[in-house]
């Protein structure tokens, strides 16, 4: 359920630049708590720029971004206390190999939220028995399938108890036959009213889970709707385009 009372994020005039390579110019973005946005488009777009900017792992070039109403681009906030509430799941899994399932997942919560070692393990077998991983607790990472290390990524992020979600391109890096698994318990946290943007090439998923779809091209926002908009009756001729080669 969408509260439009609740600004999660508000993103103004965000321009980021790589030296003379301007990849976002003016953006302005509303995100409200409870809200699905899937972010779409072409390759080099800007897609994960975009979502990179919104915990400041991209440091913006210029404009304000804005979480839960404290401005992340102004130097004096501690954005390292802000992004325990971020959680960030990569293309990449990023799982410490030298560490077992459980420590990888229960590494954060114990240093940063001061969780007693008992109430992080306790926590994270509730997690995982929910993704279907429980029996891999004592596992290291590389005993793991690629959707296996995805959804453990996903546990990781979870234990942070974050209040907004950022999947950048999560199931890009799995073989086809993994992508499901991930997918579904990506699903489950939206159904659960999970705030998240979610930077993805899974149209099916962004047409079933997306409240509103962003497509991003040409250094912005191109067009924006609800996925029935978006799939059926795009306006802008770049995304017909890019829909027309994808689907």
């Amino acid at each position: 359920m969408i509260d439009k009372n609740v600004k999660i994020i508000e993103v103004d005039k965000l321009t980021k630049a790589f030296g003379d390579l301007v990849v976002l110019e003016n953006v302005d973005l509303t995100i409200y708590k409870g809200e699905v946005v899937c972010i779409i488009g072409p390759s080099g777009g800007g897609k994960s720029t975009l979502l990179r900017c919104l915990n400041l792992l991209e440091e913006p070039t210029g404009g304000k971004i804005y979480f839960e109403g404290t401005d992340i681009t102004d130097k004096k906030s501690d954005i390292n206390k802000l992004r325990q509430r971020i959680g960030m799941v990569f293309q990449q899994f990023n799982l410490f190999p030298h560490m077992s399932v459980m420590r990888n997942i229960t590494i954060a919560p114990i240093k940063l939220l001061g969780m007693s070692k008992a109430d992080a393990e306790a926590e994270a077998h509730k997690l995982l028995k929910r993704v279907g991983l429980d029996d891999k607790a004592n596992a290291y990472p590389n005993q793991l399938s690629g959707g296996q290390k995805q959804r453990i990524a996903i546990v990781r992020a979870l234990m942070m108890k974050p209040e907004f979600m950022l999947f950048d391109e999560p199931t890009s890096a799995l073989d086809p036959e993994m992508v499901g698994e991930v997918l579904e318990v990506m699903k489950s946290l939206a159904a659960e009213g999970m705030t998240m943007a979610v930077v993805t090439h899974e149209m099916g998923f962004a047409r079933e889970v997306a409240d509103r779809i962003l497509f991003v091209c040409d250094k912005g926002i191109a067009e924006q709707g609800t996925p029935e908009q978006i799939f059926t009756d795009p306006q802008n001729p770049r995304t017909k385009q890019f829909l027309q080669s994808v689907l």
